[in-house]
């Protein structure tokens, strides 16, 4: 990848200017207003829940003041000459904060970005501005990864962060579909969720997570859990073929004797059996059972 992609960038997202509130700054480039209904959505908006509140808020700022900072679309081919088509390539928010407020048209900025500049606006916009959430980051990540072969140190450079974070919120992909749900639902955070991590046991990583519903648990006491979970780690007995036989022997010989308690081991390659007595009564008996 080159290293002017990052830059170019930029100019895909147009800057609002301060100095009068419905004048643009974008570089001399033409405004267009399109109909809403022309306005295909963006495939590649890493967001999929949006804040009700917020858009609202946005949505009443458009009803006094009107879109103050126009959208980014591409022009879409449409084979059937229905007439021109766009897709949003950056201003979801803008676009459906001026649909809740009924209005018709939209200003727009006309691009004919890449594919993978269409991807890569879409991440830069929401992540610098409207706070995805962290599984929303780590998915688009992925895509970024998976659809056009971006570096974590590349991702990083884009999204203003650095390669060890892009690192650790793709790690939150691995957890199970239980804590990412619960993260999704915002149940937990995502520091309860790196702290999660930490534990490598599946079963335990769900039990943590039952734990931390339930009690109300910060980020320091999930950590502290996590912390016991990955050091007791219970050792497993392995029971050998030869461990067995010796058993399945020893089951042979206490039924035979009608004793209860005896123990065969080997020792030096040699069988031993020990028969423990608990009172004399039970050694006499033994001798009569066996006329000696």
């Amino acid at each position: 990848m080159k290293q002017t992609f990052g830059k170019g960038l930029e100019s895909l997202i147009p800057k609002k200017t301060d100095k009068t509130p419905k004048t643009f700054e974008v570089k001399q480039e033409p405004i267009f207003y399109i109909e809403i209904e022309r306005i295909k959505s963006n495939p590649y908006q890493p967001r999929k829940n949006f804040d009700h509140e917020g858009l609202q808020s946005l949505a009443d700022s458009i009803k006094e003041h009107g879109v103050l900072q126009p959208i980014l679309v591409s022009r879409i081919e449409n084979a059937s000459g229905a007439g021109v088509e766009y897709q949003l390539v950056a201003g979801e928010r803008r676009l459906l904060a001026s649909k809740m407020v009924g209005l018709t048209q939209i200003p727009v900025i006309i691009r004919e970005p890449t594919e993978k500049e269409k991807l890569a606006v879409s991440l830069v916009e929401n992540v610098q501005r409207l706070n995805l959430n962290a599984l929303e980051k780590a998915e688009a990540y992925q895509r970024m990864q998976a659809e056009f072969n971006f570096l974590q140190k590349d991702i990083a450079k884009l999204v203003g962060g650095s390669r060890e974070a892009v690192a650790n919120t793709l790690r939150l992909l691995d957890l199970p579909e239980e804590i990412k749900s619960a993260l999704r639902d915002s149940r937990i955070t995502e520091g309860h969720a790196r702290a999660m991590l930490a534990v490598s046991d599946v079963a335990k990583q769900k039990a943590l997570l039952a734990r931390t519903v339930r009690d109300g648990l910060n980020v320091r006491e999930v950590e502290n859990w996590a912390q016991r979970l990955s050091v007791w780690q219970p050792i497993k007995k392995q029971v050998s073929a030869a461990s067995a036989e010796v058993k399945a022997l020893e089951e042979k010989i206490r039924q035979a004797l009608g004793l209860k308690n005896l123990k065969l081991r080997i020792e030096a390659g040699r069988p031993k059996l020990t028969v423990f007595f608990n009172s004399k009564k039970e050694i006499e008996a033994l001798f009569k059972k066996f006329s000696l």
